[in-house]
């Protein structure tokens, strides 16, 4: 009996949850179910971006998941639109926890657990959310045909990260918190004053909702677009700070005339760099690091 009450206390809080987020403007837009949105992370920054940005002053109209098209053929997907009586507001959710360091130019930014946080130091590397956003800012003007329009771009983490390193130099972009993103909407607007009429957002919206409508092909196209772009995880990423290079385990010598057993390369005389070895001579595949392949070399052979 205790436990079924306790199981009827737990159904009861979750319809009641599950009734408000249904009321949302997210929900009746995107229809995600509750569960769905808050397990999958990347939904659940989303969802929590239009959460903290609802109590915003002035007339406002949310859009989520909007797939541009491209001049290509191709699309880019914005992750939250909000048009606001100060302008359009464009925000890359990125629903990470973590160290996180990057420069407004660089290709990858990083993304780095301390040993605290998992059992070991580990690095991630994810594309720029600040040339994301430029991107899906020039073709959603491109897409409306009207320069005259006010765009801001943000790029909003988690409050689970931290900031380690971040550089801005051009001063379009706010990199924020998501506890932040309330306030500095608010300065933004204030800044910014009155630029579009509430027939605007409203003529805006009507626009750019079928955009949030795409189909399940049209999300699968976008997504192998999107992968084909990615560097293969083979591929050394690149970091903004320049590493110094590691010292060779062993140094390149002339070719020996022998070929490899294994793979048919050239058999050059190598000398170890380091360890137990270091100094001593031996052959080694041209081809390392594809082929391991050594011999020691006979005391009768220079």
């Amino acid at each position: 009996m205790i436990q079924l009450f306790y199981l009827l206390v737990i159904l009861a809080i979750y319809l009641f949850f599950d009734s408000k987020y249904k009321k949302t403007e997210y929900y009746l837009q995107t229809k995600n179910p509750f569960l769905h949105t808050h397990l999958n992370k990347g939904k659940k920054g989303e969802y929590l971006i239009f959460k903290n940005l609802h109590p915003l002053e002035g007339k406002k109209r949310f859009l989520f998941n909007l797939y541009i098209p491209k001049r290509n053929g191709d699309t880019t997907e914005i992750d939250v639109v909000l048009l606001h009586e100060s302008g359009i507001h464009i925000f890359e959710s990125k629903n990470y926890s973590g160290w996180i360091f990057g420069g407004e130019s660089d290709l990858y930014w990083t993304q780095r657990f301390a040993s605290g946080e998992t059992r070991r130091s580990q690095k991630n590397r994810f594309f720029n959310p600040i040339l994301q956003n430029k991107t899906h800012v020039k073709w959603l003007l491109s897409y409306l045909s009207d320069s005259g329009l006010h765009a801001y771009s943000y790029a909003v983490f988690s409050n689970r990260c931290t900031f380690k390193d971040i550089t801005l130099t051009s001063g379009k972009h706010d990199v924020i918190h998501r506890r932040n993103i309330l306030p500095t909407l608010r300065h933004n607007a204030a800044m910014a004053g009155r630029r579009l009429t509430d027939t605007q957002i409203d003529a805006l919206c009507e626009k750019l909702f079928p955009l949030t409508q795409a189909d399940e092909t049209e999300k699968f196209l976008h997504g192998v677009s999107v992968r084909e772009k990615q560097i293969s995880p083979d591929e050394k990423p690149v970091f903004r700070h320049k590493q110094p290079p590691r010292p060779a385990r062993e140094t390149a010598q002339p070719d020996i005339g022998t070929l490899c057993p294994r793979c048919g390369g050239r058999l050059v005389v190598r000398t170890a760099a380091k360890g137990e070895r270091k100094g001593r001579q031996f052959s080694g595949c041209s081809d390392f690091p594809k082929c391991r392949y050594t011999q020691n070399i006979p005391k009768n052979q220079p």
